[in-house]
């Protein structure tokens, strides 16, 4: 029973971010009610799927990790969607996947062309462009014939503070889920409002099981692929810091070997994710400090979660009632969700030299150029569509700028802060 009660724990501390991603996702591309709840209940059933496969010593590290859909890939999956189209979006998905699963041996040599500076300006790019998402979520959803109005605002206002005085009054496990706590509770006043449309759950099915291409099969684009394939880098990068924080705690040293496993593992998710047309997959930070928290180091809980999301992951209905929440209280979330992705960038930055004039003009244009692109991306529209890939994205254009002005101003330099991996 205590190993049951410690697999939900960590479910539902992930549970936020496996639903909130792919209404996002599905709502921005004009997906059904329908479709939606099935994105819902396949992102579920693949987030199983993909920490059984990084769990699993024999195909990933053996630590508890959980896997999740990573908010990074958001904006990328929005832009390219609405394009280039979905079978694009899903094929370019899976190309990534398999050029992950091939630089993963060689992954710990690369980490040197993404130090903190070019990380966390990355990071930043993404967090900003995920921002006006949240707020037309916030304001309605665009298009809608109430967009902006007073009622939209308060319910995200509401939303939004009920999560900072969880996250401010609580502790432990509480904290942990307090946008999944929000959520519930911003939909409950928002029925009070007439606004929770809860027919879709009626007439959902019970069970039924996951299957590729649901929406559509592939097809390819160059510049897709590079954006996938870079917040791929980005995510192992951060798994990373995860793999290293897991070791500490359970005391199980890992070796060189273990880390190619974990990203090949990341790799293998994500082509998964793309078969299914779900989502690339990353590692959870949340869920370390659960693991820290109940001192439960134990894979068996991790694989009972595993067991959980499988389940939950074949019942359309649990789609459909998480497809309930409205989209001004989804907004309300997502300014602190997105928010934190922001930060994050920024907190990776703070590791860097501030005092070196040349990291902060590193910054100062990869930032810029990223924030500009995505603000107006038809800027550099006469140089022709054959550079659209790389003049109209701002996360391509931001990430190739910091590398390169990295590698001018820098050279190659990355102090590696854990222990050299054996």
């Amino acid at each position: 029973m205590r190993t049951f009660i410690l697999s939900v724990q960590h479910l539902l501390a992930m549970y936020a971010g496996a639903i909130l991603v792919p209404i996002i996702v599905g709502t921005s591309l004009k997906f059904s009610a329908e479709e939606i709840a099935f994105l819902v209940t396949v992102d579920i059933f693949m987030c199983g799927v993909a920490t059984f496969l990084q769990v699993w010593k024999g195909t990933g590290t053996g630590l508890p990790i959980v896997l999740g859909c990573t908010f990074t890939a958001v904006a990328p999956m929005i832009l390219i969607g609405q394009t280039k189209g979905i079978s694009d979006l899903y094929g370019s998905l899976f190309l990534s996947g398999i050029l992950v699963v091939l630089i993963a041996p060689f992954f710990s040599y690369l980490v040197k062309l993404f130090p903190p500076v070019v990380t966390g300006s990355v990071v930043t790019i993404i967090g900003i462009n995920l921002m006006p998402v949240a707020m037309n979520y916030l304001a309605g959803g665009e298009g809608a014939k109430d967009y902006g109005d007073g009622k939209n605002i308060l319910l995200g206002l509401i939303t939004l503070v009920i999560i900072l005085v969880i996250q401010r009054f609580t502790t432990g496990f509480l904290k942990s889920i307090a946008i999944l706590i929000g959520l519930v509770l911003g939909t409950v006043i928002a029925a009070w409002f007439g606004i929770v449309d809860v027919k879709q759950v009626g007439t959902a099915h019970w069970f039924s099981l996951p299957h590729p291409f649901r929406f559509a099969h592939f097809s390819f684009d160059f510049g897709a692929t590079l954006v996938f394939f870079i917040v791929a880098l980005v995510s192992l990068i951060e798994s990373t810091g995860v793999y290293h924080a897991l070791s500490e705690i359970t005391g199980k040293q890992l070796e060189r070997k273990d880390f190619r496993k974990g990203y090949t593992a990341e790799g293998l998710a994500i082509i998964l994710g793309a078969i299914f047309n779900a989502f690339p997959y990353t590692a959870y930070s949340q869920n370390v400090g659960l693991v820290s928290l109940s001192g439960a180091k134990k894979n068996k809980v991790i694989y009972g979660m595993v067991i959980l999301l499988i389940i939950c992951g074949c019942i359309p209905k649990l789609g459909a009632l998480a497809n309930m929440i409205p989209l001004p209280v989804l907004g309300g979330a997502m300014i602190a969700m997105f928010g934190m992705v922001m930060a994050y960038g920024v907190s990776i930055l703070g590791t860097s030299d501030f005092k070196n004039q040349n990291n902060l003009l590193v910054i100062a244009i990869s930032v810029g150029l990223g924030a500009g692109i995505s603000a107006v991306p038809d800027a550099f529209k006469s140089l022709g569509d054959h550079f659209s890939w790389l003049t109209q994205n701002g996360i391509v254009i931001g990430t190739i700028s910091a590398i390169l002005l990295n590698f001018f101003f820098n050279g190659i330099k990355y102090q590696q802060k854990q222990e050299d991996m054996k």
